[in-house]
């Protein structure tokens, strides 16, 4: 069996879980408008449109985004950072698009990293069946869980797709105890209204059983405008201005009641 992949990379992620291996699969059953990885949205390998400049001049090209790899071949890459994961408590997160779209390989292989001792995390929307999640949580240690909006008219609108099953996705985690950090991605003119985040700490606040670890405020930024310009796609997001630190600052206030460890970024 393999999968199809869009990209590996090494972080080092400060204030958390040490450095990571993260394996981005391809696939996503969501829109979202300030999407970041849009070459990951799509099921299948794609050639898309390239456009570089160098000064005035412009160079038309095609590049092909996604590429297969077995769960052995995925393990053996993880091997070659081990030294690195180890000694700072890191280990193999799989992200997206949306991993949970490629149910019985992202399965075999998180039971591979496992079963060579690698710590595995699980980046999600939660927006897949149950009985996928489900399939997919033995084999996890931690999920990093998206929630881009409670308001079901607003996350249908910027995203595509209900929220219902992302909720219902999350309650079913906490309570089976599987250890969740929440992301927020904090947009303007979507979520970034303190209102907003009054309504997400009352959301939070029924679920809050011990399992939510950690919460990350992910403000809007114009790092992935470039792909979208490199590729030749439409960027719904182009004037937008990123998010400022004193509104994160106010927002994280807004959330410390929950007694949640709040981090900006993640």
């Amino acid at each position: 069996m393999k999968g199809l992949i869009f990209n590996i990379k090494r972080y080092a992620i400060h204030d958390g879980p040490g450095i990571r291996v993260t394996i981005f699969m391809k696939g996503c059953p969501l829109d979202c408008w300030w999407c970041h990885n849009p070459e990951g949205k799509s099921s299948g390998r794609v050639t898309v449109g390239r456009i570089d400049r160098i000064g005035e001049r412009e160079f038309r090209s095609e590049e092909q985004v996604g590429m297969e790899y077995s769960p052995e071949e995925l393990v053996e890459k993880a091997e070659r950072d081990r030294v690195f994961m180890e000694h700072s408590g890191g280990g193999v997160t799989f992200s997206g698009g949306e991993p949970l779209m490629q149910p019985e390989f992202l399965t075999e292989t998180l039971a591979l990293m496992q079963q060579s001792g690698f710590h595995t995390t699980v980046d999600t929307s939660g927006y897949a069946r149950k009985e996928t999640l489900k399939q997919v949580m033995q084999y996890t240690d931690l999920f990093l869980y998206d929630l881009k909006h409670t308001d079901p008219d607003m996350h249908r609108k910027y995203t595509g797709v209900s929220n219902d099953l992302v909720i219902s996705n999350l309650d079913m985690l906490l309570a089976e105890g599987k250890d969740v950090w929440i992301r927020i991605p904090v947009i303007p003119g979507v979520s970034a209204d303190a209102a907003h985040m009054d309504n997400l700490r009352v959301f939070l606040e029924s679920r809050n059983n011990g399992h939510i670890k950690e919460i990350n405020l992910l403000p809007y930024h114009k790092t992935g405008s470039s792909k979208y310009r490199r590729f030749g796609l439409d960027d719904r997001m182009a004037s937008v201005s990123q998010v400022s630190n004193g509104h994160l600052d106010d927002y994280i206030e807004r959330l410390k009641p929950l007694g949640i460890h709040l981090k900006k970024g993640g």
